[in-house]
């Protein structure tokens, strides 16, 4: 994590795409005081914002991101526009237009907001990718959540995860578009309204199961197990169909979290949830894989 305002050098870059021969007059780390940073240029008399993001060297991630946003700007969903982008010379940076709205997670549950995100990840899965993006089926696939698990004592309930995760799902669903991690911290809101769908560095190409267990997974984490029906209703109404394998994904999206939930715990607090202790986080999740596992047996 980076942490501070952008170097001369990156600031320089990010001026040049939002206000050439303008001065900055503002940065704000979004992410412990670090990147990514809203910055504002004023270039004459006119002020233009913009969300700079420091990629990580010879990770591709800023590409996908790129990728993945126009895709999704051009499919009509709700995302930042791409300002600019760079990938060479490293670091790669990724400058995005700023859009108003929180990512805080309201402590009750909102079964508009639940549905709203359930929809917005069938829009997702329907709009073309763009060609280039990598193949996914599970969320965050740059963590290796199967060597989290080996380093980690034993859990029976993770190894019987892991058995039916092994078997792959029962049907055989047409890929589409995913934004790979996609949970109530990557989007922005005003009240219920869904503004936009933000970090898509984990975006790819998968079945749609992919981003639906892992917004059920999260609404289990954060309001407990009776909130994913929420979500999943949001899905069916928007996609016109049943989903498929939905106890499936879920285990599949149970196993995408550190076996003791590691850094979750801390990243669902910054979004305003300081009641959601680790024990029972550990708990919903469990009880959410749990479930899952006795509906497919």
């Amino acid at each position: 994590m980076t942490t501070g305002k952008p170097d001369a050098e990156l600031a320089a870059w990010a001026i040049g795409a939002l206000g050439p021969g303008g001065e900055l007059v503002d940065t704000r780390g979004l992410r412990d005081g670090g990147s990514p940073w809203l910055l504002r240029v004023r270039s004459g008399d006119v002020e233009r914002t913009g969300v700079l993001r420091l990629g990580a060297t010879d990770d591709d991630g800023t590409r996908t991101e790129a990728t993945a946003l126009k895709a999704a700007f051009q499919g009509g969903l709700a995302v930042p526009r791409v300002l600019a982008v760079r990938l060479q010379p490293d670091p790669p940076l990724l400058l995005i237009e700023a859009v108003d709205g929180a990512s805080a997670i309201p402590s009750e549950r909102s079964t508009p907001r639940l549905r709203a995100l359930g929809a917005a990840a069938a829009r997702i899965h329907r709009t073309t990718p763009l060609l280039g993006l990598p193949r996914r089926t599970r969320s965050i696939a740059g963590v290796d959540f199967d060597a989290l698990r080996r380093a980690s004592p034993p859990q029976p309930l993770l190894q019987q995860g892991e058995a039916i995760a092994a078997r792959g799902p029962a049907t055989g669903a047409a890929d589409g578009f995913v934004h790979g991690d996609l949970w109530q911290g990557n989007t922005l809101w005003q009240g219920d309204d869904l503004l936009a769908i933000i970090d898509w560095d984990c975006a790819g190409v998968g079945p749609a199961g992919v981003d639906l267990g892992s917004l059920r997974c999260d609404a289990a984490l954060t309001f407990g197990i009776e909130a994913t029906d929420d979500v999943l209703d949001g899905w069916q109404e928007e996609a016109g169909h049943p989903a498929a394998d939905v106890d499936y994904w879920d285990v599949v999206a149970a196993l995408a979290t550190p076996p003791d939930l590691g850094w979750f715990v801390d990243t669902i607090r910054s979004q305003g949830r300081p009641d959601l202790t680790r024990d029972l986080l550990l708990e919903r999740r469990d009880g959410f894989l749990r479930r899952a596992l006795e509906r497919l047996a």
